[in-house]
């Protein structure tokens, strides 16, 4: 294979699971590619150093493991071509046996990806100092225990907003809609889309309903008030409690996640046979309508 690139693979071999692909793998991997650096899963940061000639990042696990990565090797500009060992597969979209049949397009130094908008949210504390993540799926905020209502007081670009009393908020990517908030009531957003999705959880009125803001406008959220366990939650895998006072600034991160698309498995088709995306009814065989 002509132009071969040099890849990056990440996998927790010890999955029994992950370590069977791999090992499956491996012996088509070495002939695809130039080389193969390998690294455990993680968050921790990668030096660049260790990424300089890197052309794919070749991520093995479910969706929470390219989520985790994607959000570690945003700095980097890596794609990622991401193997399903999880239960559901939204974002990795490849297995073994389809990576082998798109293997010419994947490994041919311009792979057929898709771009993902990215969420940056940061952290203002009462106390002054600033806290800041990027967010590939969403950021949530939650009012945990005691769960009472909380309030929230939002900004919409700077030109003011309504106030929520409720269980919290969630703001998505694109990406994310189809995660929470989606399972909240929130809208399905095409992921190519440069958008803010946000969606109330339990809001205390008839009239808040989810809406898709540009993703050139930045979202503040106040916390008027909130219960001792009140907490804002990142991608389902980072939890920093919070308190009134505090407030958040949510912005579309400056770059963007590539991920390596399959060919079978477009967007849409996903959400059908995945998600099962207005599937009818289970009706009963000889039942008269």
């Amino acid at each position: 294979m002509a132009g071969q690139p040099a890849i990056l693979l990440i996998a927790d071999r010890s999955r029994s699971d992950v370590d069977t692909v791999i090992s499956d793998l491996q012996p088509d991997l070495e002939r695809w590619c130039a080389s193969i650096r390998e690294l455990p899963p993680g968050d921790g940061p990668i030096d660049a150093e260790e990424l300089r000639e890197i052309d794919l990042a070749v991520v093995v696990g479910g969706d929470g493991t390219m989520i985790q990565q994607a959000r570690r090797l945003i700095e980097h500009d890596i794609p990622l071509v991401p193997i399903n060992c999880g239960r559901l597969g939204f974002l990795a979209s490849f297995d073994a046996d389809s990576l082998r049949e798109e293997a010419e397009l994947v490994f041919n130094g311009d792979p057929p990806r898709r771009r993902h908008s990215v969420l940056h949210v940061d952290l203002h504390r009462s106390a002054g100092d600033v806290l800041g993540r990027p967010a590939i799926n969403d950021c949530v905020l939650t009012a945990g225990p005691p769960f009472r209502m909380i309030q929230l007081g939002l900004d919409i670009g700077g030109q003011g907003g309504p106030t929520l009393s409720g269980d919290g908020l969630i703001v998505s990517t694109p990406t994310g809609s189809t995660a929470y908030n989606v399972s909240a009531g929130g809208p399905i957003v095409s992921p190519t889309m440069e958008a803010i999705v946000v969606t109330p959880l339990a809001a205390h009125s008839l009239g808040f309903r989810p809406f898709v803001m540009s993703g050139d406008s930045p979202l503040d959220v106040v916390i008027e008030h909130a219960n001792e366990g009140t907490t804002v939650v990142i991608d389902g895998q980072e939890s920093v409690p919070v308190t009134a006072g505090d407030r958040l600034r949510i912005t579309r991160h400056t770059r963007s996640v590539e991920f390596v698309t399959c060919s079978r498995e477009p967007y849409w088709r996903i959400l059908i046979d995945k998600m099962r995306w207005a599937a009818p009814p289970s009706y009963r065989r000889g039942h008269p309508s």
